[in-house]
């Protein structure tokens, strides 16, 4: 008898080989194709000065008002000594406002043009730390793909002919799939004629004998399973309707796709900027609220592309571009960063909520935020390391009564509750009291 099984497991397993094989040159190919994921934008050394020490000196002084690239609150400055004296660069960068009423003309000519702007002195800086900066700034670095002259999709220097390589390979490969996924039909054809013309059998007969009791009739006739089997299915879908049920209007995890995307893991967690700042109507107003844009711009007028290694991560592990992200910030403001002032129209953004109580029950985070001194990731999760940000509680009344009956009040300088936290300690024999102590279970607090 012929193992047709095996047969066909072995087609299978050749199939699976070819199908790796094929991935993995794919893969290999688009490694290949960058360099350490950037374009390869050749890169040319100062003849003076640390460009590393430069790049340090630079971020801490100059990275808030200028750019290497693109015009900020002052000028680009990419190659910025070969424009002017080595000498003079020292004077601007030292002094600028004492140059300027030197009367300088090129001096005067920049504060002009720049809307008549003091720039910071920097007299703490030496010549050579600011010889260390101009190293810097004569340096090309790589440049992100998203950013470079424009276009989206820039091929890197080598990567056509890699790629032409690439789609030879495939292609081979994909013709000797397809020779032996023939073969193997021929192959097996030409078995089974040989195994019928020499009366080989190749398949299980029926079995003889007389006829068993079919599975379901027997089943049925078993009135004891029919009755456990009732009861067990009685039970089941008892439990799966009621989980149906309570999960109507739980959106625990929801994480809608925003128009605009907002990094929480980034502003809150990498920059550790306080939720607060963007939410500041949270401490005294029932609505945390939406940050205004030009909260946003507060920053991001000086940010307009995050640091490479930031983009970098985006696009490998998230598949988002931030400098994309913060040009649709900046065609909803108006704002044009090479002009740096706001230009165009405004449009509003359409947000997307996601935390969402029913009208029925009433909320107040500034009585949670100020007077409960709750942190914003009680309820909300691990904002600082959200991506994406999502519903991280179920926000169910029962889960908000859990809460009530299990937190304490912070009676330690709180004004808002001493008076009456005080006198009700004291009836209950000085114990730490709970928000259900307060009347924290009673319908009214939070049903209007």
């Amino acid at each position: 008898m012929i193992n047709r099984k095996l047969h066909f497991s072995a087609w299978q397993f050749l199939l699976a080989f070819v199908f790796v094989l094929l991935n993995s040159l794919s893969v290999q190919g688009q490694e290949a194709a960058t360099i350490d994921g950037e374009p390869a934008v050749p890169v040319e050394a100062s003849s003076s000065g640390d460009a590393a020490l430069g790049e340090a000196l630079f971020k801490a002084n100059c990275a808030s008002c200028h750019k290497l690239y693109k015009k900020a609150v002052g000028p680009a400055l990419f190659q910025v000594s070969q424009k002017y004296e080595r000498e003079w660069l020292y004077k601007w960068i030292k002094n600028s406002a004492k140059l300027i009423a030197s009367g300088d003309a090129q001096a005067v000519a920049i504060y002009n043009e720049y809307g008549q702007q003091n720039m910071n002195s920097f007299e703490q800086l030496s010549n050579l730390d600011i010889d260390n900066i101009l190293a810097y700034t004569d340096t090309e670095k790589p440049v992100p793909t998203a950013a470079i002259a424009g276009s989206e999709n820039v091929a890197v220097s080598g990567t056509v002919d890699m790629s032409m390589t690439n789609n030879i390979i495939l292609g081979a490969l994909a013709i000797v799939l397809l020779l032996l996924v023939v073969l193997l039909i021929v192959v097996n054809k030409t078995l089974k004629r040989f195994a019928e013309a020499n009366g080989i059998q190749t398949e299980f007969d029926e079995e003889e004998g007389e006829q068993r009791t079919p599975i379901w009739k027997a089943f049925v006739q078993n009135q004891f399973l029919v009755l456990v089997s009732a009861i067990f299915l009685l039970l089941a879908s008892a439990y799966f309707a009621y989980g149906a049920l309570m999960s109507v209007g739980v959106d625990q995890g929801y994480a809608p796709v925003q128009p605009i995307h907002y990094s929480h893991r980034i502003h809150a967690g990498a920059s550790q900027i306080d939720c607060n700042y963007c939410h500041s109507s949270a401490r005294e107003s029932k609505h945390s609220g939406i940050p205004s844009l030009n909260v946003c711009m507060n920053c991001h007028k000086s940010i307009g592309e995050v640091a490479e290694s930031t983009y970098q991560e985006g696009m490998d592990e998230y598949g988002i571009d931030y400098n994309k992200e913060i040009q649709k910030l900046y065609a909803a403001t108006g704002w044009d960063s090479e002009e740096q002032k706001f230009v165009g129209e405004e449009k509003p953004v359409r947000w997307v909520r996601i935390h969402n109580l029913p009208d029925l029950a009433y909320f107040n985070h500034a009585q949670h935020v100020t007077a409960g001194n709750i942190a914003c990731q009680t309820c909300h999760g691990p904002v600082e390391e959200m991506e994406i940000m999502y519903q991280y509680s179920p926000l169910t009344m029962g889960w908000c009564i859990n809460c009530h009956r299990e937190t304490n009040v912070d009676l330690q300088g709180n004004g808002y509750y001493e008076k009456i936290h005080k006198e009700l300690s004291e009836a209950r024999g000085g114990r730490q009291l709970t928000i259900a102590d307060l009347g924290g279970l009673e319908c009214g607090k939070c049903h209007y």
